[in-house]
C-alpha cells in the first residue's frame, strides 16, 4: 500500500479585512431598512454546515451596506470563521451546559454598539447573544424556535420550507429590501500541498447522525474500483473520532490512499478538499464546505431533504433513496436498517463519480 503525504502549510486564519468607509449614499430600496448600516453584526453559532449555508446572505449584508462584519460563533468554529473573508472580527461565544450562561468575549461583543444584528441562528443561545450585544436594530430569521422570536425587534420571512438554506439565510437580505446577488461563497483556506496525482478523490463516510451514514463497506468499494477505473487517489476524511474507523477502511485499499482522520484543522480541512477533483459524502458538515469551495461533490442522501440541505450548486449531485419515508428527519431509523441509504449500491454511485470526473476532466483540458 503507497502511502501519500499532504504537507500543511502554516493553519494561522487569515488576517481580518481592512475596514471600509461606508458609502456617502444608499439606494431608496435599502433606505426602507432605516439609516445606513456602518457595522452589523452576524449571530450564527453553529453547526459547520450552516456556517457555509449562511455565507451568500452576509457578503450581500456586506456588499450592499458597505459594512464592517463581526461574527459570533461558537469557539469551535473560531479559526474557521477567521478564514471568511467577508469577516472583519470573529467573536468566540458559548453557553455553559450546567449554569446556561454565555461565555466568552462578551467583553467584544459590547464593546461598540453595532447598526444592525442580525440572527441567523434563530435558537434561544444565539437570541440571548444578538440581545446581549449593543445595537439598535434586531433580525431574526424566519426558521426562529425556542423562544427566541421575543428578542428581535423584526422577523425575516415568511418561512418557505421548500428552498434551499442558503436561500432561506437570504430572506434577511430580500427584508432589507438590499440587492439580492447571485450567490458566493468568499473563502480563503491555506493551502495545502497535494502532491499525489490527479484524480484527487475524498470519502467522507461520517457524519454526525446514524441514519445519514452510508454503510462503509459501500464507500470502500466506490473508492476501490475508482481506483481500478479512474486511477484514482483515495483520501479518506473524518475527525479525531473516525480515525480509527478510517484506519481500518484503509487496509481494504491495494492502491493510492491517505487516512487523514483526525489529523486536520477545520481551515486544514478546507484547503485539502479545494485541492481534490471530487469529494464522495453523506450530509454532512464537510460535505457543504467543500460544495462552498466549488468542489464538485456526489452526496447520497437519505433521512434528509436534498432540497433543503444538498450540496448548493450545480457542479453536484445527489443519489437519493426511493422510499416513501423519505424524508424522515429521523437521527436513527425506525427500521433498524437504514433501509433509504442501504438501497443506493455502490455501482449507482461509482458510475455517476466517473462520469463527474470525466467532466471536471474535460474542463480542465478546456481552461489549459
Amino acid at each position: 500500500m503507497k502511502k501519500m503525504t499532504v504537507r500543511p502549510q502554516s493553519v494561522s486564519p487569515p488576517a481580518c479585512n481592512a475596514m471600509r468607509s461606508i458609502a456617502d449614499r444608499q439606494s431608496s430600496r435599502s433606505r426602507r431598512a432605516g439609516a445606513v448600516a456602518s457595522r452589523v453584526l452576524v449571530v450564527k453559532l453553529s453547526s459547520l454546515g450552516d456556517l457555509f449555508h449562511a455565507l451568500p446572505a452576509v457578503h450581500c449584508l456586506k456588499a450592499g451596506l458597505q459594512a464592517t462584519v463581526d461574527w459570533v460563533v461558537h469557539p469551535a468554529y473560531q479559526e474557521l470563521v477567521a478564514c471568511f473573508t467577508d469577516v472583519d472580527r470573529v467573536i468566540p461565544l458559548a453557553r455553559d451546559v450546567w449554569s446556561g450562561v454565555l461565555i466568552g468575549d462578551v467583553r467584544a461583543l459590547r464593546a461598540e454598539p453595532y447598526d444592525l444584528i442580525v440572527d441567523l441562528q434563530g435558537i434561544l443561545k444565539s437570541a440571548l447573544a444578538s440581545r446581549l450585544a449593543r445595537g439598535s436594530q434586531r433580525i431574526g430569521p424566519s426558521f426562529h424556535r425556542e423562544g427566541s422570536r421575543l428578542f428581535y425587534q423584526t422577523i425575516a420571512g415568511p418561512r418557505n420550507k421548500d428552498r434551499h438554506a442558503v436561500e432561506e439565510n437570504l430572506d434577511v437580505v430580500r427584508h432589507l429590501g438590499l440587492p439580492v446577488l447571485p450567490p458566493v461563497f468568499p473563502l480563503e483556506f491555506p493551502m495545502q500541498l497535494v502532491g499525489e496525482p490527479e484524480p484527487r478523490v475524498a470519502l467522507i463516510p461520517f457524519s454526525r447522525w446514524p441514519s445519514k451514514n452510508w454503510p462503509m463497506p459501500s464507500f470502500v468499494q466506490t473508492g476501490r474500483d475508482l481506483q481500478e477505473h479512474a486511477n484514482a487517489s483515495i483520501f479518506l476524511i473524518g475527525g479525531a473520532a473516525e480515525a480509527a474507523a478510517c484506519a481500518e477502511m484503509e487496509k481494504e485499499f491495494k492502491g493510492r490512499v491517505m487516512n487523514l482522520a483526525g489529523k486536520l484543522s477545520l481551515p486544514q480541512l478546507g484547503g485539502v478538499l479545494q485541492a481534490m477533483n471530487l469529494v464522495i459524502a453523506n450530509d454532512s458538515g464537510p460535505m457543504h464546505m467543500a460544495a462552498s469551495l466549488g468542489t464538485p461533490v456526489l452526496a447520497v442522501f437519505g433521512p434528509t431533504d436534498k432540497k433543503r440541505t444538498g450540496p448548493y450548486g450545480d457542479r453536484n449531485r445527489v443519489v437519493a433513496g426511493n422510499l416513501r419515508c423519505q424524508p424522515c428527519f429521523a437521527e436513527r431509523c425506525k427500521f433498524k436498517d437504514g433501509s433509504c441509504v442501504r438501497a443506493i449500491t455502490s455501482e449507482c454511485v461509482m458510475t455517476i463519480a466517473l462520469e463527474m470526473l470525466n467532466v471536471a476532466s474535460a474542463s480542465r483540458r478546456i481552461r489549459g
